[in-house]
C-alpha cells in the first residue's frame, strides 16, 4: 500500500529541516465566497495538511474562538454535502494534504454506506472525529478504508500506554496529539508534561506524530524537538481571518 498523501507531506517538511504546518479553518468561514479563497491562499502560503471544520452545533473539543465561528458557519447554511460537492468541483487543485474535522453525528446522518466515495470523490483523505471512541471506530473505518480515506487518531496527556499501543495498531497518516485536557485555544505557553508525554509517545508510532491545541507560534513547537513533526494551528488562524489578514502573511513564520 502506498504511503498515505498526509504522511508524504509532513515527511517531505521535515525534509526541509521544518515542522509542517497543518492550518484548521471551518468550511464557511469568514463566509461561503470567501472560505475558498482562504483556501487557496493556505495552500499557496505553503499549508502541508489543511484541516476543514465540518461546523457541527455542539462542537465539546472547541473552545469559543472555534465555536462561534464553527456556529456562524451553520447559521450561513453550511453542511457536509456542500463542502463535499464545493471540494469535489476543486479536486486535483491543492497540493496540501486535506483533512476534514468534524463530530460523528454529521458523518453518521449522511450515511456511512456513501461517506467513503463522496469524502473521496472531494480530494479529501483522512478524517478526524474528537468525540469517536477507539471502540466504536470500527463501521467509521470499514466505510472509509476502500476509499483510501483514513481516520486520524487522537491521543493526549491522559492516554495510558495499553491504549497508546492500541492506537499503534490503526494509526494512518498522522497522529493528533493533544497538549491540553480541555477544549481548544490560544495559549501562550503549554503545559509542562506535554514533553514528558511525547517523549513516551514517539517510539509508539511509525506515522508523523502533529501537535494541536494551544498552539499560536512556532516557538511552542520548536520547544520538542524531534518528538513533533508538525503543528495543528485553529484559533490563532481563525482571528488572524477574521481581522482581515492574509493567510499567506500568517504561515510565512512557519515556513522559514
Amino acid at each position: 500500500m502506498s504511503e498515505s498523501i498526509l504522511t508524504t507531506r509532513i515527511r517531505e517538511a521535515k525534509a526541509q529541516g521544518r515542522k509542517a504546518v497543518i492550518p484548521y479553518l471551518p468550511a464557511g468561514f469568514p463566509d461561503k465566497t470567501r472560505f475558498w479563497e482562504e483556501l487557496d491562499a493556505l495552500d499557496r502560503g505553503g499549508a502541508d495538511v489543511i484541516e476543514i471544520g465540518v461546523p457541527f452545533s455542539d462542537p465539546v473539543a472547541d473552545g469559543p474562538v472555534v465555536e462561534m465561528a464553527a456556529l456562524e458557519c451553520l447559521e450561513r447554511g453550511v453542511t457536509l454535502k456542500w463542502i463535499l460537492q464545493e471540494l469535489a468541483a476543486r479536486k486535483g487543485r491543492y497540493r496540501a494534504g486535506l483533512v476534514l474535522m468534524g463530530y460523528y453525528n454529521p458523518f453518521l446522518r449522511y450515511g456511512l454506506d456513501r461517506l467513503g466515495a463522496d469524502v473521496a470523490a472531494a480530494g479529501v483523505t483522512g478524517l478526524i472525529v474528537p468525540d469517536l471512541p477507539l471502540e466504536e471506530r470500527e463501521p467509521l473505518a470499514s466505510a472509509l478504508a476502500p476509499h483510501g480515506v483514513e481516520i486520524i487518531c487522537l491521543i493526549g496527556l491522559n492516554t495510558p500506554e495499553d491504549r497508546l499501543k492500541r492506537y499503534a495498531e490503526v494509526a494512518k497518516g498522522f497522529v493528533y496529539f493533544v497538549s491540553v485536557l480541555g477544549t481548544t485555544g490560544v495559549r501562550e505557553s503549554l503545559p509542562d508534561e506535554v514533553r514528558g508525554k511525547l517523549a513516551q509517545v514517539r517510539p509508539f508510532f511509525d506515522v508523523p506524530l502533529a501537535l494541536g491545541f494551544g498552539i499560536s507560534r512556532p516557538e511552542q513547537v520548536a520547544l520538542f524537538g524531534d518528538d513533533v513533526d508538525a503543528a495543528v494551528i485553529g484559533s490563532a488562524l481563525i482571528g488572524y481571518v477574521r481581522s482581515g489578514k492574509s493567510c499567506e502573511e500568517f504561515l510565512a513564520p512557519w515556513r522559514n
